[in-house]
């Protein structure tokens, strides 16, 4: 049989290969007992375009990049975690509930006195804005290794949290150990109608005792709001455990600007700065968070109950996303 062989996806010759192609475009690291695999490919064509539009329900941003992946597993049990754009477009609001005007909108519709016809041109019937509390989609795993449809008995393994649930040890990652992998993938981007941007990818590192996993969407919609919604995945390959926090954080587009402002940045300056997430997440007050575990190794089983470090946060069975944040 002839082997497929794909060029790296930074190479001039990248030969863009078809979805029939896709295990000979993943780059898998090993690592223990765990198996990190990362994808890259173009963004999509018109066709597979239509057909993700069609499932979701929504129109979809202008760069998908739907054959891209990030996956972490656990090969004993078969445990996993994998991050990709479908299932977080899955995520964004479809009912209206949440959607977002953008600066011009009060005004705009105000001097047409407010005509549906008007508003209709700046509000879309879904959350356009993009805004996904994905937390990664979720494959349990089981004591014998063939996953959740293992034989009757086996204990299922996922994550799962209460007030006991650990934090990630940010001292351990702050040291200087040597990175053996590492990899950025973008899942997809809007730029709003020219109104900001919002953007969904992921980025990892991987050294030789544990990992880190930064999902990150950020969402800047220009005049009126800032957000960003992280999802981190820490694994420790010695204790084979796995940490998952999702924190959200937001506030007015005025107010980042204020504080930009404050840190003695010029203009110009802080025109770059509000495009950038990593100078603005620091600067977005924290509005909920959620903490939760398993641990993968044998004789340890997973705990019952899911919750929010934040009083007051409904509670939902698991899921795939463990932290379902209350409508706004």
């Amino acid at each position: 049989m002839t082997s497929v062989k794909i060029n790296d996806i930074s190479s001039l010759n990248e030969p863009y290969p078809s979805p029939s192609a896709l295990d000979a475009a993943t780059t898998t690291h090993v690592q223990g007992t765990f198996a990190i695999a990362t994808r890259k490919l173009p963004i999509l064509k018109s066709g597979p375009i239509d057909a993700m539009s069609a499932r979701l329900g929504i129109p979809i941003p202008e760069m998908i990049f739907g054959d891209n992946l990030v996956s972490i597993t656990h090969r004993p049990t078969g445990w996993s975690i994998q991050f990709n754009a479908e299932d977080a477009l899955d995520r964004v609001d479809k009912t209206g509930e949440k959607m977002l005007r953008v600066a011009y909108a009060g005004e705009w519709s105000s001097s047409r006195e407010k005509t549906s016809a008007g508003i209709s041109e700046v509000v879309k019937p879904f959350d356009w804005s993009y805004t996904t509390d994905y937390c990664g989609t979720e494959k349990p795993g089981s004591t014998g290794g063939a996953g959740a449809g293992g034989a009757e008995g086996e204990k299922e393994k996922k994550l799962q949290g209460d007030e006991s649930t650990p934090d990630i040890p940010i001292e351990l990652l702050k040291r200087r150990d040597p990175i053996l992998f590492a990899d950025e993938v973008v899942l997809y981007e809007s730029e709003l109608d020219d109104n900001g941007c919002s953007i969904v990818s992921v980025k990892l590192r991987v050294m030789e005792h544990r990992m880190l996993l930064l999902c990150r969407m950020f969402m800047r919609l220009d005049n009126v709001l800032v957000r960003v919604r992280d999802t981190r995945v820490y694994v420790d390959f010695d204790k084979e455990e796995v940490i998952r926090e999702y924190t959200e954080r937001e506030d007015k587009f005025e107010n980042v600007k204020t504080k930009l402002f404050m840190q003695g940045l010029k203009l110009d300056q802080v025109t770059i700065a509000l495009r950038d997430a990593n100078q603005v997440a620091p600067l977005l007050p924290l509005i909920k968070q959620g903490v939760e575990s398993v641990i993968l190794g044998p004789g340890i089983s997973a705990k019952t109950t899911t919750t929010s470090r934040f009083p007051g946060q409904t509670q939902f069975p698991p899921q795939a996303q463990f932290f379902h944040p209350s409508p706004r």
